[in-house]
């Protein structure tokens, strides 16, 4: 297919690479340019000066940056996306952003006959270069139907959650989970090495009852070293833990724990931690 790809960061620069090798004729954008020339120089594929160069006779479109404002600049900025997109293009947006946002664009798409789905993703940089992600996807049946092929280039798990916006609301659960369950490990560890138990021994035990968990698995002793490069950072998280108090404030859910984690990644924040992995929480009781 004729593929256009906006945002080319840890996560959408592997992606697009995966498209472009699964022989999709990719044209890549991104705000540092010299980043594009990189995925150009590494993959088959080209550069577009701006989103809707990259837009413009395409398929599909795919967006992968920042923030809301990012997303509403590459979409709805004056040489954005739509600006470009042809009626019958599907619009699909890997970003973790508002609901809210979702809907927006989702409406502004509609209105030149070009359909929109929020897909927020799950599994990290690694994730995303070895094509093993999770997409959470908001929008109509049909639309999921026509794009899931090409998302799969990436993925290992793609599920349709409901219209648009829901996409979003889903990946709001998974920071919810993963803030509580890293959170929990993190004291698990401190208590730990506080009482003087052989460490790997405990992580052997309880990693096979109900206590376990993939940040168990995958952090636990990275986390006791005090080793935070592994991925997805403090500064996003807090991000996405924003977005999804936000959205509780609108909708009456009580998210008691999720705010104080939110506060201690704060306290990460302050000791320099804003690059960290979100497996940092254990910084703040070491």
């Amino acid at each position: 297919m004729r593929v256009g790809f906006a945002g080319l960061g840890v996560m959408g620069f592997p992606m697009a690479g995966h498209l472009a090798g699964q022989g999709h004729e990719v044209t890549v954008f991104n705000r540092t340019s010299s980043r594009a020339g990189d995925w150009c120089a590494r993959y088959a594929g080209s550069a577009a000066a701006t989103p809707a160069e990259a837009a413009r006779a395409k398929d599909i479109v795919f967006s992968c940056v920042g923030n809301d404002d990012d997303v509403r600049e590459i979409m709805l900025g004056d040489a954005g996306v739509l600006a470009a997109a042809e009626p019958g293009t599907i619009v699909v947006d890997h970003t973790t952003a508002s609901a809210t946002l979702a809907r927006d664009i989702a409406a502004a798409a509609a209105r030149q006959s070009v359909d929109f789905l929020d897909a927020p993703v799950s599994g990290g940089q690694a994730g995303a270069e070895n094509g093993q992600l999770a997409i959470m996807v908001g929008g109509e049946a049909d639309v999921f139907a026509r794009a899931e092929p090409v998302m799969k280039s990436y993925a290992k798990a793609i599920t349709l959650i409901g219209p648009v916006g829901h996409g979003q609301m889903a990946k709001m659960v998974n920071q919810i989970c993963i803030a509580g369950v890293v959170q929990g490990l993190a004291e698990a560890l401190h208590f730990a090495k506080k009482a003087d138990l052989d460490v790997p021994k405990v992580i052997e035990a309880i990693s096979r009852g109900a206590a376990q968990s993939w940040q168990m698995e995958n952090r636990w002793e990275t986390m006791i070293n005090g080793e935070f490069e592994f991925g997805f950072a403090v500064d996003w998280m807090r991000k996405d833990l924003a977005i999804a108090l936000e959205e509780a404030a609108r909708n009456g859910a009580k998210l008691e724990l999720t705010e104080l984690v939110d506060r201690f990644y704060e306290e990460v924040q302050a000791l320099g931690g804003n690059r960290w992995d979100t497996s940092s929480l254990i910084a703040r009781l070491l």
